[in-house]
């Protein structure tokens, strides 16, 4: 099986600046999608045929949201934790497959001066309860925007970005402690190398060209499926939003 996440910032404005044409080459047979920043209503995939939507969408318009495309039958699917606080801006969708769960995420951005970092820090505790309750009925699969450079060799100029938002000790810690309640970091069982980002921001023109950037796109997965993941492969090449697709083959 072929999955796919993608940060798309806006899939309005992505589908015209490359995303349509990656999701009918791409042949993946699930599609995640972050910050999709629309209702079901204002995005037209008819043309995107033989797949089923499951969408969440933020109550504030424009606003964040989450988006799985499936050709691959699921069994049940599920929208947010069922936690008030953390369920109004469509961050999270979790879908049941036969051998495993399937959870794509929008991790709350910390914000300038870490203004939201409290906030950020109960999601993630949330979130992990969430993929290990599951797990206890079967393994978990995770992807998405977890809005965390976990490690040094994770984005370009750590030293200059020490405790902004996204690299602060205490939002590293909280993804340490994914890690130890025993999910894998996907990407980096096949590749240990540095200078392997996600995201380059927007407000520095040449950061993409000159790859500054920062990995915050990740897949996460059960301990017990390791024999199972076959590949996982950052999409630097794919255009339509300051972020690219992570691929991952599973079998």
């Amino acid at each position: 099986m072929k999955l796919t996440s993608f940060n798309v910032n806006g899939i309005r404005a992505s589908l015209g600046k490359g995303l349509r044409e990656y999701m009918l080459d791409g042949d993946a047979d699930v599609i995640c999608l972050q910050e999709t920043k629309a209702q079901e209503e204002q995005v037209d995939l008819s043309w995107f045929t033989g797949y089923n939507a499951v969408w969440n969408s933020a109550v504030k318009k424009g606003y964040s949201g989450t988006l799985i495309l499936s050709r691959v039958p699921f069994k049940t699917n599920t929208l947010g934790f069922g936690i008030d606080e953390h369920d109004r801006e469509g961050r999270l969708i979790t879908v049941e497959f036969p051998d495993f769960y399937l959870v794509n995420v929008y991790t709350p951005n910390s914000q300038a001066e870490l203004a939201r970092l409290s906030y950020r820090l109960s999601w993630d505790d949330a979130y992990r309860a969430h993929l290990k309750k599951l797990e206890k009925s079967k393994p978990v699969i995770a992807c998405g925007d977890l809005n965390c450079a976990h490690q040094e060799i994770d984005l370009a100029n750590p030293k200059s970005n020490r405790m902004n938002p996204g690299f602060s000790d205490d939002e590293r810690a909280s993804f340490t402690k994914h890690l130890d309640a025993g999910f894998l970091d996907v990407f980096r069982q096949f590749d240990p190398n540095p200078g392997r980002y996600t995201w380059w921001t927007q407000r520095t023109p040449e950061a993409r060209t000159k790859n500054i950037g920062w990995r915050l796109d990740y897949w996460l997965a059960s301990e017990k499926l390791k024999s199972a993941l076959k590949s996982c492969t950052i999409r630097d090449d794919i255009r339509g939003s300051d972020h690219c697709p992570v691929e991952l083959v599973v079998g």
